[in-house]
């Protein structure tokens, strides 16, 4: 359980470290191209067993990693993209109600239990979601299309699918730092084509500002994947039970952290979401 806490609090850092970035003007793409290097490194480092970089892509996880480390790239910019055309708040639902696919995978690939009360934790869970990051938009967002959110819904979704199918067939306990490492180095990777391009549109210098923000944002953001996969190596703890926990933890905390620290707007909406986010976790702890 403690390596699911820290998971949901190193999140939930990211999620303040994003606002800041709006704050102080945070050229984002960069951020998150530094911060991908950062978290590589971090891994590398931290890693229990060494692994010559030659040997790496013979390894049996490095398809694994190649496809998440491009997952990576493209649903930030389809996060982007639902923010900018749909507005904030369809982008966080979009992202957070993924957990139903992780959900059910994990019913029904690794055969775990579905008990009356699971399945209602579940479901209030995902109503919680909702409600607890819907945001009142100030501008009209009502004529943009559905593409990027539903995009946005199935690429996060799929996000952690593919981490949980990963870690259980072909990811060693001794090998998750490197591994972990090994699939942002691959992000930073297709990151830096992108920026390549878009260089040779607009050059312009990378900024100081943003290669800290980048390292800022890169320990929490590796640490949260980290903790992620620990906690799913862990014994008698199921997947299903565990995205919902992560997922809706993650909303609380945040929404929470969103009140207190940067003042925002609580609406009831937002208060039955958190009331009804903590129910949805109590049943799927006791199912």
């Amino acid at each position: 359980m403690i390596y699911l806490l820290l998971s949901i609090l190193f999140s939930t850092g990211l999620f303040v470290i994003f606002k800041y970035f709006g704050i102080y003007k945070i050229d984002v793409l960069k951020a998150i191209v530094v911060n991908y290097i950062v978290a590589f490194m971090i891994g590398f480092v931290s890693a229990e067993k060494r692994i010559p970089f030659a040997e790496i892509p013979n390894q049996t996880w490095f398809l694994g990693a190649m496809l998440l480390g491009a997952l990576f790239v493209s649903i930030f910019f389809v996060m982007a993209m639902t923010a900018q055309k749909n507005g904030v708040s369809v982008a966080s639902v979009a992202g957070k109600m993924s957990v139903v696919i992780p959900v059910l995978f994990g019913l029904f690939l690794y055969n775990e239990s579905v008990t009356f009360f699971k399945v209602i934790g579940i479901i209030i869970a995902v109503i919680a979601v909702y409600l607890a990051s819907v945001k009142e938009e100030k501008r009209n967002v009502k004529k943009a299309g559905l593409l990027f959110p539903i995009l946005l819904f199935f690429g996060s979704g799929a996000i952690d699918t593919l981490l949980k199918y990963i870690e259980v067939n072909f990811v060693p306990k001794e090998e998750v730092a490197i591994f972990s490492g090994s699939l942002f180095a691959i992000a930073a990777f297709f990151g830096l084509i992108i920026l390549g391009v878009k260089s040779i549109k607009k050059q312009e210098s990378f900024g100081v500002k943003n290669v800290i923000a980048g390292v800022v944002l890169g320990v929490p953001n590796y640490y949260s994947i980290i903790f992620l996969i620990k906690a799913l190596q862990v014994d008698g703890f199921e997947s299903s039970t565990l995205f919902t926990i992560n997922n809706v933890g993650i909303v609380i905390v945040s929404t929470l952290v969103g009140l207190l620290l940067f003042k925002e707007h609580f609406s009831l909406k937002n208060k039955i979401g958190v009331f009804l986010a903590i129910l949805g976790i109590i049943l799927v702890t006791i199912a």
